[in-house]
């Protein structure tokens, strides 16, 4: 079973639960929030210990 990490969209504040597929230990990709529609940039990164590691954020932010 894939693990679930929730995240904040940066533009609504509305709560996203994410489906990571930590068998790649680096992956970015664009995702349009489930209640704005807003487009959300992230970013997950697996470490050597199997922790998951996601940041988020939106267009124009760094």
């Amino acid at each position: 079973m894939l693990p679930l990490e929730s995240i904040q969209c940066p533009y609504c504040g509305e709560t996203i639960d994410l489906v990571i597929d930590d068998s790649v230990d680096q992956q970015q990709y664009i995702e349009d929030c489930h209640v704005c529609c807003r487009p959300i940039n992230i970013a997950v990164a697996v470490d050597d210990d199997g922790a998951i590691v996601v940041r988020a954020w939106g267009e124009g932010d760094v």
